[in-house]
């Protein structure tokens, strides 16, 4: 099933690569957003990564936050996530250099979190420096700066969490 170009799936299909997503919310309503060190032209995005065998959706999203941004999971309070998995093609020349070529894409759950820390709580270094800075960001604005190929994601999560967003 999709939606416009995002996929929605029950289950994850094959040729795309588990993966969990978070979406950190400050109190005014703010998204995390990071600046990716391995792009050269600006390519902000929000904590994601690939889901370990054997581990939760949940339990992986908060693993890839705390280890991308150093963001402990107690200072966040789960909010929302998506019921189902969104899944999204890369480029062709990207999917040939990623994971040695096994995934054509990436499926994805999200969980939006409220963060309940100050900004000295954010370690980029913490674990692997994937992003060179950080900044809060309007969903509008993130979702402008967020590569072509995940846009259509980021414009349903914004649009799924409007709730917890600044408007």
């Amino acid at each position: 099933m999709s939606d416009g170009d995002l996929q929605l799936f029950d289950e994850v299909p094959a040729g795309y690569r588990r993966n969990a997503g978070v979406v950190v919310i400050n109190p005014d309503g703010l998204v995390f957003a990071g600046q990716r060190t391995d792009r050269s032209a600006p390519a902000w995005q929000m904590p994601q990564g690939g889901i370990d065998a054997g581990e939760g959706f949940e339990a992986a999203a908060l693993r890839e936050l705390e280890e991308e941004t150093g963001i402990p999971p107690r200072l966040t309070t789960p909010l929302a996530r998506t019921p189902r998995w969104l899944a999204y093609d890369l480029p062709p020349d990207v999917a040939a250099r990623l994971w040695g070529g096994r995934y054509r894409g990436q499926a994805q759950k999200w969980l939006a979190v409220r963060f309940s820390g100050d900004d000295a709580a954010v370690d980029l270094d913490h674990h692997h420096a994937e992003f060179a800075t950080w900044r809060w960001m309007r969903a509008a604005e993130l979702e402008a700066a967020v590569v072509d190929f995940k846009r259509p994601i980021y414009r349903y999560l914004f649009a799924l969490f409007r709730p917890y967003l600044a408007p």
